[in-house]
């Protein structure tokens, strides 16, 4: 009897696993796709359409063209999952028998946890650019925009792409320059975390850009309410920050199946799972990967590129009956867009945070340092994307594994 395998999610993670998987099983093993929606959003484009510098048209593919042929696609949504029957319902009441199932359904927002986020001012004053409606609306109100306080507030940990609100502080800066009126508007990044990035060099770093660039950052700020009508975040602490226009960030879960699912996802409704295997704690015949995993890890698109190599290579030791590989390290990279055609780039993981240097190797991208070349990178990336990293294909030189060469690590850190 063929394997059959389900993959939840036609994202990132759950298109390249299959893509993957398409072209390392034999013909008659089953592969299907799962999704509540058709649209592929390639989603670190969704931080340049606001500034005009991506159009929705651009960045939105449809999911069923992204598959290799011999793919099932069910665009329908999922209902639940029985992990002791094995097997997927689905919304329109289809049953999917498995015998192994990839969770890759990513992060959803949930922007009605925060009192107040989808009350009066939403859409008007209050926006978000992490969709593509929001990005879009946005893009409006800035053209807009000629005078005041632009407020950039994360609710909560963990979200997609954790550098992309500072990314998006920074092209603000640089697009109100561009349009003469940076004088007149004043910026200010509002954070839960302690500093502005999650890394101590980093955070450093970054934070440093945005005192150069007289951007206002703000600390320990657990949002409690989003006043739309009184232009204010109001903190659980009492602390308050006004805003003409709030670019919000709203808090993340993981897909609304999971808390119909006994025992698949954590209270977040995120799946756990092991951090180097990606075998889900739940089940042995369930893996996970991207922002669907409860990991110590960024959920980031290049996480789900690094762990796509990975995941799958277990997958096929599993089926054949062999042990897994311990092999994902939490490598994980990030271009940060900085404003005025340069960015920078990140390359860390569960053990090495990030730090100056080259990547890949000791020829290559500059590390923590704006550039053009990052620029270009990040640029390039998109292509990269729909042409590489979404069919499956590796990368010369590019692997899961984080490089050290290159890197200015000390020698005792390397042996560690």
């Amino acid at each position: 009897m063929s394997d059959r395998i389900v993959i939840l999610g036609g994202g990132t993670g759950g298109t390249l696993t299959a893509n993957r998987l398409r072209k390392a099983l034999p013909a008659d093993a089953e592969i299907t796709v799962v999704d509540e929606n058709d649209q592929h959003v390639y989603q670190p484009g969704l931080l340049f359409v606001p500034f005009g510098l991506a159009h929705p048209e651009d960045i939105v593919r449809p999911r069923g063209r992204q598959l290799h042929r011999g793919i099932n696609y069910h665009h329908v949504g999922i209902a639940r999952v029985d992990i002791d029957a094995q097997e997927v319902h689905l919304a329109d009441a289809t049953v999917l028998p498995y015998d192994l199932l990839v969770v890759a359904t990513g992060s959803r927002l949930v922007p009605e946890e925060t009192e107040g986020l989808l009350g009066p001012g939403w859409m008007e004053r209050v926006f978000t650019f992490y969709d593509l409606p929001g990005a879009t609306a946005l893009a409006g109100a800035l053209a807009r925009f000629e005078r005041g306080r632009l407020v950039v507030n994360v609710v909560d940990m963990p979200i997609k792409c954790p550098v992309a609100p500072l990314e998006f502080c920074f092209l603000a800066d640089w697009y109100f320059h561009e349009v003469g009126v940076r004088d007149e508007v004043t910026i200010t990044y509002v954070t839960p975390l302690d500093a502005a990035f999650t890394k101590p060099t980093a955070a450093r770093t970054l934070g440093g850009m945005l005192e150069d660039r007289n951007i206002e950052l703000v600390t320990e700020f657990n949002t409690g309410e989003v006043d739309g009508e009184g232009g204010k975040l109001v903190g659980y602490d009492g602390r308050e920050v006004p805003f003409d226009i709030a670019v919000v960030i709203p808090a993340h879960s993981g897909a609304a199946y999971v808390a119909d699912s006994p025992g698949l996802g954590d209270d977040l409704d995120f799946v756990l799972a092991d951090e180097h295997t990606l075998q889900a704690h739940v089940r042995p015949n369930i893996f996970v990967i991207g922002d669907a995993a409860s990991l110590p890890v960024s959920k980031a698109g290049s996480v789900t590129h690094f762990e796509g190599e990975v995941l799958v290579e277990n997958i096929l030791r599993f089926l054949r009956g062999e042990p897994l590989d311990a092999a994902y390290d939490g490598h994980a990279n990030c271009f940060i867009e900085t404003g005025f055609h340069k960015a920078m780039l990140i390359d860390f993981n569960y053990d090495q945070e990030p730090v100056a240097g080259h990547f890949p190797g000791p020829v290559g991208m500059p590390l923590l340092k704006e550039s053009r070349l990052n620029h270009l990178g990040k640029l390039m990336f998109q292509w990269f994307y729909w042409h590489a990293l979404l069919p499956g294909r590796d990368i010369p030189g590019v692997g899961p594994d984080m490089p050290t060469a290159g890197k200015d690590i000390a020698p005792a850190a390397q042996g560690g």
